[in-house]
């Protein structure tokens, strides 16, 4: 896992709402990177339905909200319509974004669970393993501004 205060890989990728390139984002607006292991699972499910359902919470903030697994982009695009997610789920099927932010192998299931904030600096400002409380992430976004 990367530790505070690292500079933020950049990468490009495919994902539900078109290609991503994460320097479009870098320096212009706060980042939360989640690492979840795969979709359609329940804790998986959970985790991104709390963030659908803190959408204005995010958008006060500024932030754009990337979810990130080894999924193929069909896999995310029915994941994501049955569960109305309105915020990019990028697929990493060559798991490059998971070794630049040093996410984890877990046994069965993929990768691990890891939520990432980058500041306005490109920076690692929150790190976190788990399924971690959305007011838990709002707190270090509000703590960037």
């Amino acid at each position: 896992m990367l530790s505070v205060g690292q500079q933020a890989p950049s990468f490009e990728a495919v994902s539900t709402q078109g290609p991503i390139r994460l320097d479009d984002y870098l320096g212009r607006q706060p980042i939360v990177l989640i690492f979840y292991p795969k979709d359609e699972t329940p804790i998986c499910t959970k985790q991104l339905c709390n963030v659908r359902d803190s959408k204005a919470l995010y958008a006060q903030q500024e932030a754009i909200v990337l979810g990130v697994n080894p999924g193929s982009l069909d896999e995310h695009r029915q994941f994501a319509a049955k569960h109305h997610y309105d915020f990019p789920l990028v697929s990493d099927t060559e798991e490059r974004i998971r070794l630049l932010y040093d996410v984890g192998k877990m046994f069965l299931l993929g990768q691990q669970r890891i939520v990432y904030v980058i500041n306005k600096d490109g920076r690692i400002a929150y790190a976190r393993k788990g399924n971690r409380p959305t007011q838990e992430i709002i707190a270090a976004l509000q703590e960037q501004r």
